[in-house]
Formats: structure tokens, sequence, C-alpha cells
């Protein structure tokens, strides 16, 4: 199977369990990816449109690749797409561009299914949430809609990896719990805030080129190796149309027990949505 996805760092997740999973399971895969980091269908079509009005400009494929040419080098079966997360929630931020790349995939990879991936809410300590005025469960409810109704409009399927990220913090028997932002004033290195059962969100130390000091960088917004596993599993599951319960590979960061209860969560997403 022959893989695109026109998105942004939430596909790059695949890679660390996606082509692990399908080769376990010896299923032929070609994963490529045409994302930018936080792109959203506003960018992309900006970027579609500076290569079609400039005959030198490439922005895909490391630079060296229209878009139109990414799409027309191979036989795609799925070429996926996403909202950038931080519009995921608004249906305002899809449209018109969403459409217009709907339709531009389709004259330049014809013979390619377009699929959504519905994302993922953040974590609770996303600072973003304080910012809107709504918390994590409002942010799903809001971008389960809107990618819902994308795909009622264009009569396109939905991977539901949202879904499924829901299903697995409702579901797993410890909870994340979120903890006060002040205590992050008092972490010293190697101090981490709390992120046990977290499946959105990682936090690490890292040094400042530029000062030399370590700092801690806290992401509240990507899957960590919980929600990278979770995620291919239901891709896994979804475009192969296979159970994902009956997956063997098991992320070296993810104990057996616990990818056995991701798996589950994969294919319960998988059926309900």
């Amino acid at each position: 199977m022959k893989i695109l996805t026109i998105g942004n760092s939430f596909t790059w997740s695949l890679r660390s369990c996606f082509p692990a999973i399908a080769e376990e399971q010896k299923e032929e895969l070609k994963l490529e990816f045409a994302n930018f980091g936080g792109c959203e269908f506003r960018r992309h079509w900006a970027y579609i449109t500076a290569e079609e009005n400039e005959p030198c400009c490439k922005m895909y494929k490391e630079y060296t690749m229209k878009l139109r040419e990414l799409l027309a080098s191979d036989d795609w079966d799925v070429v996926t797409i996403q909202s950038a997360s931080h519009e995921s929630w608004d249906y305002a931020n899809y449209t018109p561009f969403a459409g217009l790349i709907i339709d531009y995939v389709k004259k330049h990879a014809p013979g390619a299914k377009i699929i959504i991936q519905q994302t993922w809410a953040y974590r609770e300590d996303a600072p973003r949430l304080a910012e809107w005025g709504f918390d994590r469960n409002e942010m799903y409810r809001r971008l389960d809609q809107a990618y819902r109704k994308l795909g009622t409009e264009y009569n396109l399927p939905i991977i539901p990896t949202g879904k499924a990220v829901e299903l697995a913090l409702a579901e797993q028997p410890c909870k994340f719990v979120n903890y006060d932002p002040d205590l992050l004033l008092t972490l010293r290195w190697p101090d981490l805030p709390p992120q046990a059962n977290s499946i959105v969100g990682a936090c690490s130390w890292r040094k400042d080129p530029a000062t030399g000091e370590m700092t801690l960088r806290r992401d509240t917004i990507h899957l960590n190796i919980r929600g990278q596993y979770l995620q291919a599993c239901v891709w896994y599951g979804f475009l192969f149309n296979k159970d994902p319960r009956d997956i063997q590979w098991v992320h070296e960061e993810v104990s057996g027990s616990d990818a056995a209860f991701l798996r589950s969560m994969a294919a319960r997403a998988l059926k309900e949505f």
C-alpha cells in the first residue's frame, strides 16, 4: 500500500511504529510525507498556489518537488489530509482550503483514495486551552464535529485517531493527573512534572545552545510513544482492514500489557466511530 500524507507533525508521529507494525504483519507499505510542522489547510493551499504561479517554486519533498509532481510520482493508494491541531476545533478554518486541496489531489492523483485523519485534543496542561477558554474535552467535541462535517461534505472516510485517544484516556485504569502550573517554577534538572499515564505530551530537559543552561521543554500536544503506538494500530486496522488486536509487534518503550490495552482501544475506536 502506497500512502502519502498531506499534513503536519500529527502524521510524522507515524514513523516510530506504523512501518514496523506493517512489516511484522507482512504488509508491504510505502509511507511518504508532504508535511510541514503546524501546517494548516490554508498554508498548504498557499504553498500549492505559490508552486502553480512560480515555475521555480518547489515546496515539497525537502523543497525538491512541487506537490503536483509528488502526487504524480507514484500510483498512490491513499492520500491523507488533516487540519493543524490549533485550528482543528473550528470548522471555519477548514474552508475553503480543505475543499481546494481535495480537488487538487483528485486532479493530480485520480487513482488515490482521499482519507481524513481525525487528530486529537491537547493534554490538560496545554497553555493554549486556557487561552481559548475551554478544556480538552470541549476541544475534542469541537474537532470531532468539524472532522465529521468535512467527511460528510466531501464523502470521505475518517481515520479515528482522536477517538482512540479519548477511549484510551477514559478506559485506562490509572489516569493522568494534572498539576498546578506553579510547580514548573520549582523544578530543577532532572525533575519533571507528572507525566504518568499520559498518551498526549512529554516533558524533557534540553541544553540551550545560546546559554548552555538546561531548560525544561514541555510538549503538551504531540503523542508520546504510547500515543504513537496507539495511532499506528488505528491506522493499520483502518487502512488494511485488519483487527489491531492481532498485532504482535510492541515498541521497546511500551509494556506488553499496555500494548494489548492500546490495541484493544484502537479496535474499539474503529468499531464505534
